[in-house]
């Protein structure tokens, strides 16, 4: 809570994120940041489709994320800026995301509208002139909680001075149910061309013998709805799936942050791409595998102490499915995830101590 005294309209805060994007991860993000805000802050929140976003937040308003002027017209309602969870600030999606960001941070300073970094990962930045413009803008920054320590170590490597510190990501907060068990294995993958036909069927192999050996259904979980819903499909009419697999395999997606965890709590075994499915799951206590696409999802499972894979380096056959067998026998363990909570919580430590102060 604010020490300051309570003032008669309300305190109004900017949450920048791919919000509202049917990306349960950047929804999870959402949730998280808005639990943590003091009461008297009213969030305005950058995003696409608005009746999703206010679900999770029902006392929040939305401004068009897509819509880069709407959102910076926005700024001089709101007496603060905050960068709220992702990796807004990279290059490999495109430059035109990485200035959208810029702009809005540069913006926000010109009107003399603190900027917050709260849960952010850094990069990629593959350029040297994204680098310089990082570099620069985020000095300006009043405060910034970056969710892994490769973030921290590149933004120092730019010459980010400013006050930094980095626990791990803020979903890893989340509360969760009561593990059950003995359900479907479940897949949390996404489209990536880090995978060759070749990488695929590997992997497919594996969740096919896995779950004829254990005698489980597969559950493909589009975490987000866009992108991986139709990722079973493809890679069944590419002649990737075995029949077997594809005769036991259904898609569900994912409608919100207790849908998943229902899924998590039930299933026998998560197998996950998606960095925010891996979290939950593992907040869940379900067995879960990290699929290692980004250096992210590689970071969560080494601080979860979690079996991962490179999809761009994979084991054989038999050492995937023997890694994914013994996963499924032990669930995580309690007090490392509770270890992970508590540092996790640094965030919210950090965004009410500065916001007390603005």
């Amino acid at each position: 809570m604010s020490g300051k005294a309570p003032s008669s309209s309300p305190r109004r805060i900017l949450l920048c994120g791919y919000y509202g994007e049917h990306n349960l991860g950047d929804d999870a993000l959402l949730e998280v940041l808005n639990k943590q805000l003091p009461t008297e802050w009213q969030p305005l929140i950058t995003a696409y489709d608005a009746a999703a976003v206010q679900t999770i937040v029902p006392n929040g308003k939305v401004v068009n994320r897509r819509s880069l002027k709407t959102v910076l017209k926005s700024i001089k309602h709101v007496q603060v800026v905050v960068l709220g969870g992702g990796s807004l600030l990279q290059d490999s999606t495109s430059f035109r995301s990485l200035v959208y960001y810029i702009v809005l941070i540069l913006v926000a300073r010109i009107k003399h509208k603190p900027v917050l970094l709260w849960g952010q990962g850094l990069g990629p930045l593959r350029y040297a002139w994204s680098r310089y413009l990082v570099g620069r803008v985020l000095n300006s920054a009043k405060s910034i909680t970056w969710r892994d320590s490769a973030s921290m170590q590149l933004a120092k490597r730019i010459g980010i001075t400013t006050t930094m510190s980095v626990a791990p990501d803020p979903v890893w907060s989340h509360q969760a149910n009561d593990y059950q068990g003995g359900g479907n294995i479940v897949l949390c993958w996404r489209p990536t061309d880090l995978l060759t036909p070749r990488g695929w069927s590997l992997l497919l192999e594996a969740v096919d013998q896995l779950s004829d050996n254990k005698g489980k259904s597969v559950t493909w979980f589009a975490f987000h709805a866009n992108q991986d819903v139709n990722l079973l499909r493809t890679l069944s009419q590419k002649g990737l799936v075995p029949k077997r697999l594809a005769a036991k395999s259904s898609t569900i997606i994912a409608k919100n942050i207790e849908h998943a965890q229902d899924i998590f709590s039930n299933a026998s075994l998560v197998v996950a791409m998606r960095l925010h499915a891996f979290i939950l799951s593992t907040v869940s206590q379900c067995p879960t595998v990290a699929l290692s696409y980004d250096p992210k999802v590689e970071a969560a499972a080494q601080t979860a102490d979690a079996p991962w894979l490179d999809i761009a380096h994979l084991p054989s056959l038999e050492r995937i499915i023997l890694q994914w067998s013994d996963c499924m026998s032990q669930v995580p363990s309690k007090s490392n995830l509770q270890g992970i909570q508590r540092q996790a919580y640094k965030h919210e430590q950090v965004l009410k101590s500065t916001l007390k102060d603005i």
